[in-house]
């Protein structure tokens, strides 16, 4: 019995290293993964140890989320210029990723509000199959984390995709479809401001419009300055909520 048990510890254990090995590529062929830190921890200790302390009037706003969040950044840094935005987003990361790093990167930072904009990694199965309950009660539990913490939530639709490049064959239109459903339903009953930059930015076949994304899942410039004035708009009911 001892050794039929040591067996089954061997392959879960070998199981599990399976799981989070697989698929860590995301669509630009750049995934911020590192085995020895899951949930990429390293990757802005040096900046939030830099970040000053927000000022007494200062409403902060940290975007958390992937590859969307990150480029939003890079391809847009006008849109952050002058402005208490604080970008931490992490190419290729998915949920349960996020919501590790979510006192760090988040709740640390002491932000106003926190703009998320996540799950389409989970659904490309970056760290391998999930559900949308998942991805779902991961969400839900960083939205019930920042108002622990006093800190207002902006949830953010999934954007369409009809194909992941990097991983053909999924067919992820009618999964993220539904996961938004479920988000906006549930900000609905929680009186938390949702962002719906799918119904917009959506082809016939529910992919990400040639206009918004040339590669069908990352926004190109014109993408991002449509969905600014959309999560702004967010952003705004936040804060005048209390």
């Amino acid at each position: 019995m001892h050794q039929i048990s040591n067996m089954k510890i061997t392959y879960l254990l070998s199981a599990f290293s399976i799981l989070f090995m697989v698929n860590l590529t995301d669509a630009n062929g750049q995934d911020n993964y590192d085995a020895n830190d899951w949930a990429n921890l390293r990757y802005y200790q040096a900046a939030n140890a830099m970040l000053p302390p927000a000022s007494a009037h200062e409403e902060r706003i940290v975007f958390m989320g992937n590859s969307i969040t990150e480029g939003w950044l890079k391809s847009d840094p006008s849109f952050f210029a002058g402005k208490p935005y604080v970008n931490r987003g992490i190419s290729g990361q998915t949920t349960p990723q996020m919501l590790i790093r979510f006192r760090q990167d988040v709740i640390d930072l002491h932000p106003t509000v926190v703009v998320l904009l996540a799950g389409t990694n989970d659904i490309a199965e970056n760290r391998g199959p999930t559900t949308l309950e998942a991805i779902y009660e991961n969400i839900i539990s960083m939205a019930e984390l920042a108002m622990v913490h006093d800190i207002r939530m902006v949830i953010c639709s999934v954007l369409p995709a009809h194909d992941y490049p990097w991983r053909p064959d999924l067919a992820p239109a009618e999964k993220i479809y539904a996961l938004n459903q479920m988000l906006s339903s549930y900000c609905q009953l929680a009186n938390i401001p949702y962002v719906d930059f799918h119904t917009p930015m959506s082809d016939q076949q529910k992919g990400l419009q040639k206009i918004y994304g040339e590669d069908g899942v990352h926004p190109n410039l014109t993408g991002y300055r449509f969905m600014e004035p959309l999560v702004e708009a967010g952003i705004a009911k936040a804060l005048k909520r209390k």
